[in-house]
């Protein structure tokens, strides 16, 4: 007995490197994107992409990762995709340009949602015991907490004393290290109802996810037939998915679950941080720096009150699912994450606006991603039977990063597009409609400095800069009242889906019995 509990906790530090190493990805690359603007001269929309590259990608592998983990084995999965995060993130850090950057970008997001998606399962095949498991997931959470709380300002750190190039090189030792404890503590399991890899829906699902986010991204550079074209494939390559979900006999989306109100409501939590917070900490460092003016190190120091109390409340967050049920704990981190960019939204509005007058924001959308984000995992990984828990958590995490895949792009277009609206009212006509544009995502880049040289009849208009600054500020209104009314409309959604309080109780005691006789018939 004594040799389980070492070995589950062995087994536990492990998936716990493994949500770090996909942390600190997330978080650390924001902060050193004006840098990789410069170094690699990368445009706007280089830089989204150089993101968007690697929430896509982690996307395409989710279901497949369920799948593959389910039939071939958890652990043997989770070791060739942490193998693959640490040789990818070496590909990232010897990146000679962008396109080369984006191209690794996408190879490391295979691996790393890859991996991702084999913790949260190996997790919830290593603890059975329904308390155990929570114990597991709060710990966990703290140390996907630690990543990305810390990793703003380990970014930062690390490309002022160094390079940008080891905000990706740091990964590889970490993934040597994370390899030692899942070799040494993951118990291999496998469902042996798996059966076949659902390829059909794999590829309609990743194309429709890369057409809209190319549209959002791109869409202002093309013509009205290719628009019309990107669209259609798009939306084509959903309704097959749809089709190919409906007709498989395994599919790898098993839309069974969504009949589940646990699962649904849980669903919503992971869609609404990833619909604001997540996206939005790609680009508060271009507010930090291009607004207000901070340097890299301080804008990764500021972005912890963003980030750490993810760490710091995800024990309280617990507390809050196991005494009022995951349908009062998760509206109410949404709630309190949509009151935070409220906030936000109020305090970069402000005449003289700084960093304190951002803090409540900032703090508050914290507070509300840490209330968030372990009820939500542990719901919809505890709402199915463990044999499922690899698809389970795969459709978990599917959903968290298509919502954040096209949201990065969603909030991109309004950043820009509420520059140029600024730029339009305050410029008149002295430029045209393509002159605004290319102005537009020049400044949403938060680089003022160049623009002088970037755009000569700019510099004429506008020579102390105050009209570029002021259109940035109003790019990041729209961004904040978008995601801010956004996710206050997903916490009512949740709190309805997941139904009354005894509705709540009869479903999981429900749950509860099917999951005892699956047991013994086992």
């Amino acid at each position: 007995m004594t040799f389980q509990i070492d070995r589950n906790t062995v087994a536990l530090v492990g998936a716990c490197l493994a949500s770090l190493l996909f942390g600190l990805e997330i978080s650390s690359v924001p902060v050193i994107l004006p840098k990789l603007g410069s170094v690699l001269a990368a445009d706007f929309k280089d830089l989204q992409w150089i993101m968007n590259a690697y929430t896509i990608a982690c996307t395409t592998v989710l279901m497949a990762t369920g799948t593959l983990a389910d039939r071939f084995g958890r652990k043997r999965v989770m070791v060739i995709t942490t193998v693959a995060f640490g040789f990818t993130s070496l590909l990232c850090g010897f990146a000679p340009s962008a396109p080369f950057l984006i191209i690794a970008r996408f190879l490391q997001g295979l691996a790393g949602g890859a991996m991702f998606t084999c913790s949260v399962a190996v997790l919830s095949h290593q603890f059975q015991d329904g308390s155990q498991r929570g114990k597991a997931f709060v710990a966990w959470s703290i140390v996907s907490g630690i990543g990305l709380g810390f990793g703003p300002a380990i970014g930062g750190l690390i490309v002022t004393l160094s390079s940008w190039q080891w905000v990706f090189l740091i990964h590889v030792p970490l993934a040597i290290l994370a390899l030692v404890f899942i070799g040494a503590g993951v118990t291999e399991s496998s469902d042996r109802n798996a059966q076949k890899l659902d390829r059909t829906g794999i590829l309609t699902l990743s194309l429709a996810v890369l057409g809209c986010s190319y549209l959002i991204t791109q869409g202002a550079d093309l013509g009205a037939g290719a628009r019309i074209g990107v669209t259609s494939a798009a939306v084509l390559a959903f309704i097959a998915f749809l089709v190919a979900e409906k007709i498989n006999p395994y599919p790898m989306f098993d839309f069974s679950v969504f009949r589940i109100r646990q699962f649904s409501g849980a669903i919503m939590g992971g869609i609404g941080m990833n619909f604001s917070y997540w996206p939005f900490i790609i680009y508060l460092p271009i507010y930090f720096s291009g607004v207000l003016g901070y340097d890299s190190t301080t804008t990764g120091l500021l972005l912890l009150v963003y980030t750490l109390p993810l760490m710091l409340m995800s024990s309280i967050a617990e507390r809050l699912r196991a005494r009022y049920q995951a349908r009062v704990a998760i509206p109410l981190g949404l709630l309190t994450l949509g009151i935070g960019f409220i906030a936000m939204w109020i305090g970069s509005g402000l005449d003289g606006a700084n960093w304190l007058t951002m803090l409540p924001g900032t703090l508050i959308a914290g507070i509300g991603i840490g209330l968030t984000n372990s009820p939500t995992t542990n719901t919809t990984t505890g709402s199915v039977s463990p044999d499922r828990a690899g698809m389970a958590s795969g459709i978990d995490i599917s959903a968290r990063l298509i919502t954040l895949a096209i949201n990065i792009a969603v909030l991109g277009l309004l950043l820009t597009q509420g520059i140029v609206s600024y730029l339009r009212d305050a410029l008149g006509t002295a430029l045209d409609p393509n002159e605004l544009r290319a102005l537009g995502e020049k400044i949403a880049a938060g680089n003022l400095d160049g623009l002088s040289q970037y755009s000569p009849k700019l510099a004429t208009l506008d020579p102390s800069g105050a009209i570029a600054h002021a259109a940035l500020v109003n790019g990041f209104g729209w961004v904040m009242l978008y995601s801010g009314i956004g996710v206050l409309a997903l916490a009512v959604i949740s709190f309805f889906i997941f139904g009354p309080k005894n509705v709540a109780l009869q479903e999981a005691r429900g749950h509860h019995t099917a999951h005892s006789a699956g047991e013994a018939r086992s």
